[in-house]
């Protein structure tokens, strides 16, 4: 590979504005951006991903090239997702030639289910405001990882990772546990960051389970449903959830709420944070028994 364009001193914030400065370009607040300054951090988020030589990686949000470049090193196939023109034609440039680059241009939400390819691993530096649809969005469409290191605000980190009966125990939470295993592995204080946010953040590895069974299609519509209002009890949030989703056409949604509960062995009287991953699982297939396979399609 022939020598690449120098690349920005990453662990200086003061070095990478002017890197931007000197090519008309400046930090963008709307896309969250705090580039990760952390050397050591760096380092640690790309050994978590624990990828073998050879195999491909989806960077999100892969900025100017600090932790592309670590990966690219690492011997592994990179396809970057980078919102930002500018910073584009800066991963252009300093990787463009490389052969195991590839860049995909645009917001990854709108971005992502045109890039499909077989890679195993992901990495991202996430936003907060679009870690939680991202990462929901591939569960839901089946685009699963063998592994995933983000790096997300502590509060969504925590959210993603809660267990039942918590306090961050949320629809996320449920979403993640269905797929992967996660483990919050590390806390970065804003001084990691250029700009430095005024938040922590959090690491976290995503673990695909091996033994992750066919979830029912309902699921994670029904999850949704039910935390819909976390103070009201999942007997009122199913029959509000069946009577508004345009599930049901001709059924009582209070009838066909009784006897899911009572297949799956729940009382009602539950809150939504009090299931686990199990409990939603067997309430959503015993909806599916009794309203048949197609009511997912409705409650999209």
């Amino acid at each position: 590979m022939p020598p690449l364009p120098k690349a920005p001193d990453y662990n200086s914030g003061p070095a990478l504005r002017e890197y931007l400065r000197q090519r008309g370009l400046g930090i963008r607040k709307q896309w969250g951006q705090n580039f990760l300054i952390n050397p050591a951090a760096r380092r640690a988020l790309t050994e978590a991903l624990e990828a073998e030589r050879g195999s491909g990686v989806w960077e999100i949000g892969s900025g100017m090239g600090a932790m592309t470049g670590e990966l690219l090193d690492r011997g592994l196939q990179v396809r970057a997702f980078e919102v930002d023109p500018g910073l584009c034609l800066i991963l252009g440039d300093l990787f463009g030639s490389c052969g195991a680059f590839t860049l995909v241009p645009g917001n990854v939400l709108e971005t992502w289910e045109n890039s499909e390819d077989p890679s195993h691993y992901l990495l991202g530096n996430l936003p907060y405001n679009i870690a939680g649809p991202l990462l929901g969005r591939f569960i839901e469409r089946g685009r699963f990882f063998k592994r995933m290191v983000v790096t997300v605000q502590k509060e969504t980190a925590l959210r993603m990772a809660a267990p039942p009966g918590s306090k961050n125990y949320s629809s996320i939470s449920v979403l993640c546990a269905s797929a992967y295993r996660l483990k919050i592995f590390m806390t970065l204080k804003g001084p990691s960051f250029f700009p430095a946010p005024r938040v922590d953040s959090a690491a976290v590895c995503f673990d695909l389970k091996k033994d992750r069974p066919q979830r029912p299609a309902l699921l994670y519509p029904l999850v949704r449903g039910l935390f819909s209002s976390r103070r009201k009890t999942i007997a009122n949030n199913l029959e509000y959830f069946l009577a508004s989703s345009g599930i049901l056409k001709n059924s009582s949604g209070l009838d066909a709420a009784k006897t899911a509960l009572d297949q799956s062995g729940l009382r009602g009287g539950e809150r939504a944070e009090q299931l686990g991953i199990d409990e939603f699982t067997q309430l959503a297939a015993a909806l599916e028994s009794i309203l048949g396979p197609s009511a997912a399609q409705g409650a999209e």
